[in-house]
């Protein structure tokens, strides 16, 4: 009799052989970060001499690649959120940004890429025949089941729990690693920094189900919850603040609907710290990112609340967060649904937090009109409220001239005068 063992063992493969189910215009779906198969992906460049047409789809990659900056005429890397290592790729032609809201991924691949196969980290496969997606669950636990997976066990990813267990029979071929997981740095802090967040912390109350996005002001918010109690987390990313609430009993989900006493996520990036906090901890939760960051799941949490970074906001209230005007630098992430969900929530709430001014002082960021070419992330009937180091605009259900007095409010005073005269001109100030 073939045991679970006996499959595990038989599948173990060189790094090379993920060659053998890569045929020509093959469509492979890479892991988001830390979930990218770093030998495997090394092994596709070294072979891609035998490459036709082949796109490798893949959401925030962490590593620099030749393939991404065209090196190799049969592979094309595809993002689906640019990150340092693909935007000078992306805006030198080579590679690919395709537009989405991270909710909708796992059902774009599946419509307009036909993958064809899955190459992901996982973690070591336990007695039973299951690896783990580790630190990186998103749109790659969503295809499990329905594409099969070569995948790359790092000694380093730790074991998680949720919906991203894979089984040995999803899975074509394995290979071994042990590297360590990348890490973000913490970016440094600022007082406009500390005025927002005391903003906006002030303004969550205790049982609040939180979700904090990237950047230093949401992290910064998370630090201002520590007098908070029965906090709930339901976050697509899960970062090293949320592990501080978490050891000061701040963060205890006892009044969640869903998952209770649970964090879910889809993914963790930060520190190695918050890397041994998910390990084989079944407080935490991975799920696919169309679970976690479908509005309607969102909105089964009273009290939920979200905090989002943009860039640009503009007198309708319109997000530029993923583009400075035509100058791509992201993609919307998960700012949309997260946006859509607290809103739907019974008593939710959704923050968007910039700095009032940029360029020391000689940019507004609060302006009449978007930059041309500007991509909204977030539109004008979904946002909420819009917060500098000067106040808290509260835009849901309130009138464009409402808006534009209340956004002028919480702009740098030095740019009050010009953005009012615009405010008329525009029309949208009338007396």
């Amino acid at each position: 009799m073939v045991t679970i063992a006996d499959t595990v063992a038989e599948r173990r493969r060189p790094a090379d052989a993920v060659l053998e189910w890569i045929g020509p215009a093959a469509n492979v779906v890479v892991g988001a970060a830390n979930g990218e198969p770093v030998t495997v992906i090394d092994a596709i460049e070294a072979g891609a001499g035998a490459c036709e047409r082949v796109r490798l789809h893949q959401m925030l990659a962490l590593h620099p690649r030749r393939y991404i900056d065209g090196a190799f005429p049969g592979l094309r890397h595809v993002s689906w959120f640019l990150s340092p290592a693909t935007r000078q790729a992306f805006h030198g032609g080579v590679c690919d940004l395709v537009p989405n809201s991270f909710s909708d991924v796992p059902r774009l691949l599946r419509q307009s890429a036909e993958p064809s196969l899955v190459v992901a980290s996982v973690s070591r496969p336990d007695r039973h025949g299951y690896f783990s997606l580790g630190t990186d669950a998103e749109y790659a636990a969503a295809l499990i089941g329905e594409v099969p997976f070569f995948v790359e066990v790092n000694a380093r990813m730790p074991r998680t729990y949720g919906g991203n267990q894979l089984h040995i029979s999803d899975v074509v071929g394995w290979c071994e690693t042990d590297r360590p997981l990348v890490e973000a740095t913490t970016p440094p802090i600022t007082d406009r920094d500390r005025a927002i967040a005391e903003l906006v912390a002030e303004r969550i109350p205790d049982g609040a189900t939180v979700q904090a996005g990237i950047g230093a002001i949401p992290d910064m918010v998370l630090t201002k919850l520590r007098g908070h109690t029965e906090l709930g987390v339901h976050t697509e990313l899960l970062g090293d603040g949320f592990v501080d609430l978490v050891e000061a009993g701040v963060v205890t989900g006892t009044r969640k609907r869903t998952h209770r006493n649970k964090i879910v996520t889809t993914t963790a990036l930060g520190s190695q710290r918050l890397y041994d906090f998910v390990a084989d901890n079944p407080g935490v939760e991975f799920w696919p990112v169309d679970y976690t960051n479908n509005p309607v799941v969102i909105a089964r949490e009273p009290l939920m609340t979200s905090v989002n970074a943009t860039l640009e906001v503009d007198f309708l209230g319109q997000c530029a967060s993923e583009s400075l005007g035509s100058d791509y630098l992201s993609s919307s992430g998960g700012q949309p649904d997260y946006a859509r969900g607290a809103v739907m929530a019974e008593h939710g709430q959704a923050f968007i937090v910039l700095h009032s001014t940029a360029a020391d002082d000689t940019v507004s960021r609060i302006v009449p009109r978007l930059h041309p070419g500007a991509a909204v992330t977030t539109f004008k009937n979904l946002v909420d409220k819009v917060v500098t180091e000067y106040g808290v605009a509260e835009l849901r259900g309130s009138s464009i001239g409402d808006r534009t007095r209340r956004l002028i409010a919480i702009a740098h005073p030095k740019f009050r005068d010009e953005l009012e005269r615009a405010g008329r001109e525009i029309g949208y100030l009338c007396s």
